[in-house]
């Protein structure tokens, strides 16, 4: 009963804390190379300075910088792929992504207006078969005189980022706002302006803030909304998986009600003599309380320090796995993160073996009623 106990509560803790260093992994690394907030006008906003000073002086922002948005299509020989092209201002740029800090023997620098520049994620330059220095050719629709007509641009690579996620390595591309603009019509306005705030986490309050400042301007996103589904379905997975280990401790605590029950009847002998002296119902079932109690301590505590070794250790202990047993736990076409990391939340060390010391206490309640 008591290695029941001190091998549940590990595995609780150790899942759980993975999931919350899963969660935060993918979150820091979409947010990378995205922002945190972005506000949006299908005209174009021509004096997106004056706006972006605006949003600067809130005290929750850390960067403030324009951006183009196309959809499009870069083919190169008989290779097609669709692509998120972005335009930007490279000197603004770094103040709401690390997309210099991911950049392969290139700089945001060349992208200069009219040079007709482009900087390709890794995955897509590997799926075009393109390096630094081939041309690219890049397909836009453009709504002209009410209809949808094709564009055809050519650029060259001037780069390659790689940010570790499959969704930007895939799909995104830069070019300078210029070109851009000059693509979408806008005659060199910015679409939209991207914000970066000091702690992402704090989006509602700052959506808020902006309806104040600059009222319905603007179309408001931000990355909970544009990742909802995607962080929805990570936090219905670890309460599922909460649920299901969860289990395990209560299987420990039913061993402990049978284990109780037989040191019941097998000391019935006892109880009389005890009961013959005079010693009062209750205080024979305490007998058994507390031996139950006894064991669900020491399960509880024996798990919880081994719980916290592992999941402090965990990406000491999934590489050792991995090569020993040749085998890949996350491999990176399938996950955003190819390694597992590992977050301990002190909520949880305090929560879980609280709960799996009531499971056990519980579990001495039923066996412990019969024995006066």
């Amino acid at each position: 009963s008591l290695i029941g106990i001190a091998l549940g509560v590990p595995a609780l803790l150790v899942i759980l804390s993975v999931m919350n260093g899963l969660e935060a992994e993918t979150r820091t690394r979409l947010l990378s190379m995205s922002a945190h907030a972005t506000l949006s006008s299908p005209a174009g906003i021509a004096d997106w300075r004056a706006s972006a000073a605006q949003l600067a002086d809130d005290s929750a922002v850390s960067g403030v910088s324009p951006y183009v948005a196309l959809e499009g299509m870069l083919a190169a020989g008989v290779s097609l792929r669709p692509a998120l092209v972005r335009g930007i201002l490279p000197g603004e740029e770094q103040s709401v992504s690390d997309i210099q800090r991911f950049l392969h023997d290139s700089s945001l620098a060349e992208l200069t207006p009219g040079s007709r520049r482009i900087i390709l994620g890794r995955l897509l330059a590997l799926n075009l078969g393109l390096s630094r220095g081939d041309a690219v050719t890049l397909l836009v629709p453009r709504l002209t005189n009410g209809r949808m007509t094709p564009q055809l641009v050519g650029f060259t690579v001037a780069g390659v980022f790689e940010a570790g996620v499959q969704e930007h390595d895939a799909n995104l591309a830069f070019v300078h706002m210029a070109d851009a603009s000059d693509l979408k019509g806008l005659n060199g306005a910015a679409e939209g302006l991207a914000v970066r705030l000091d702690d992402p986490m704090t989006v509602p309050a700052f959506e808020r803030r902006v309806a104040a400042v600059l009222g319905d301007t603007y179309e408001y996103s931000d990355w909970s909304r544009e990742y909802r589904s995607l962080f929805t379905a990570m936090r219905i997975e670890k309460t599922m998986m909460t649920i299901i280990l969860t289990f395990i401790v209560g299987v420990a605590a039913f061993n402990i009600v049978a284990s109780l029950m037989m040191v019941v009847i097998d000391k019935q002998k006892d109880i009389a003599i005890l009961r013959t002296y005079g010693l009062a119902p209750q205080r024979v079932a305490r007998i058994f309380l507390a031996q139950g109690a006894v064991i669900g301590l020491a399960g509880t505590v024996v798990g919880t320090v081994l719980g916290l070794v592992l999941a402090l250790n965990v990406e000491t202990i999934v590489p050792w796995l991995e090569s020993t047993f040749n085998f890949q736990i996350m491999p990176g076409d399938v996950y955003y993160v190819t390694e597992i990391p590992s977050e301990v939340h002190w909520m949880d060390v305090v929560a879980i073996p609280i709960i799996a010391f009531g499971l056990a206490l519980a579990g001495t309640i039923f066996p412990s009623r019969p024995a006066p």
